[in-house]
């Protein structure tokens, strides 16, 4: 690949700083990246980013386990991965990261910087900004996209606000990971809700809300499964999710309709398998048809026992309006705390316009947790 530009080089050197690839160790005859061993310089990344995570929230419940990020870095035949490392003194003190659709959206790339809390202040996050921006450019890249999270406590009353370019949700101006992406030219085009929600939910709740749902519901009926879609199902759960990458709320976000096929939804599972993801999905089949048109997945790690993170929902077009959001998603929870009993709270992002999937998530008691920024940048 292309690598930075000399002028980004020479910004890290006159720092002080030494910024390099991270050497991501390849696949070994299908063994679990456990068993591959990560780098060096993979696992300074991690320990940054767990610092990072620790700092923010308090915990590791938003965080990508070791495992997680050894498979993810090893990039797929849809989107290639780059994970960089700065040293100071020979000592880890931040990361920046570019990815790179390959299939489509190959006119964007995914903008990462973190930098250790000793080594702010000091040019170091502009340093990773411009190289990972480099790197961008390098592969002809012209539509710059990342985000950053902000805990609910940091904005309270009175805080003077940056508010989102698609007129919902704002963050704090306050707030440095806002500062600096405004300050880099980003714009802040979308505000994203995480929320929390405390498991087991009552069965009284789940048992009034399906059932409430399943009124509206009488033309479909409701298919689970484990890890992996059952081989009569994945040509329409592939095409729901070709759906999900335009049919959600996107702002002024670059981004093109994403083509989903069996083989891609199986690469999916089998990434989440090698770093030891496990999934429940929940979807709604039309009983005419016998077509899926609705969706959601849970995903659990080993590494942090104790939460879950909501993935995809999606109602298709055409189906919405007979409560089919709702239904799959109570039937999804019961299903994930059937099989991850030491579950104790399942987090959920949603866009701040979207107030129909927000309503549902209210309804099962999630409570707010934070915000997420999406920035985007046009480069001339």
């Amino acid at each position: 690949m292309s690598g930075p530009t000399v002028s980004a080089a020479h910004a890290a050197a006159a720092g002080g700083w030494v910024i390099s690839p991270v050497r991501i160790p390849a696949a070994d005859g299908g063994k679990p990246p456990a068993a591959v061993g990560p780098s060096t310089d993979l696992s300074a990344c991690q320990a940054l980013r767990e610092a990072h995570e620790l700092e923010l929230w308090g915990n590791l419940d938003r965080c990508p386990t070791l495992a997680e990020a050894l498979e993810y870095w090893r990039g797929t035949g849809y989107e290639e991965r780059r994970l960089y490392l700065a040293r100071a003194a020979g000592e880890p003190a931040g990361l920046c990261s570019v990815t790179l659709p390959l299939r489509e959206n190959t006119a964007t790339a995914g903008i990462d910087i973190l930098v250790d809390p000793a080594h702010r202040r000091r040019g170091l996050g502009r340093a990773l900004l411009d190289y990972a921006e480099a790197v961008a450019r390098g592969r002809g890249r012209t539509s710059l996209d990342g985000f950053h999270e902000v805990p609910l406590e940091r904005v309270g009353p009175g805080t003077d606000m940056l508010p989102a370019r698609s007129g919902a949700g704002a963050l704090p101006l306050s707030d440095p990971g806002t500062a600096f992406a405004a300050a880099a030219g980003y714009g802040l085009e979308q505000v994203e809700r995480s929320s929390r929600l405390d498991v087991p939910v009552a069965r009284e709740l789940l048992d009034r809300l399906g059932d409430e749902a399943a009124t509206s519901a009488g033309d479909y009926a409701v298919v689970r499964w484990h890890d992996a879609c059952p081989e009569e199902y994945v040509a329409g759960y592939a095409a729901l999710k070709t759906r999900m990458s335009t049919d959600v709320p996107m702002a002024g976000l670059d981004w093109e309709r994403e083509e989903w096929d069996p083989a891609r939804v199986r690469d999916e599972e089998a990434a989440w398998g090698r770093s030891g993801v496990q999934t429940v999905v929940a979807a709604a089949k039309h009983r005419q048809t016998g077509r899926l048109v609705a969706y959601t997945v849970l995903n659990w790690r080993p590494g942090v026992p104790g939460s879950i993170t909501q993935q995809d929902t999606l109602v298709a077009g055409g189906h919405r309006g007979h409560r089919l959001g709702m239904l799959v998603k109570v039937a999804n929870l019961r299903q994930a705390q059937e099989r991850w009993p030491s579950v104790r709270s399942v987090l959920t992002w949603n866009a701040s316009e979207n107030q129909h999937m927000l309503s549902i998530n209210i309804a099962l008691g999630f409570k707010p947790a934070g915000y997420e920024g999406e920035w985007q940048k046009r480069l001339g």
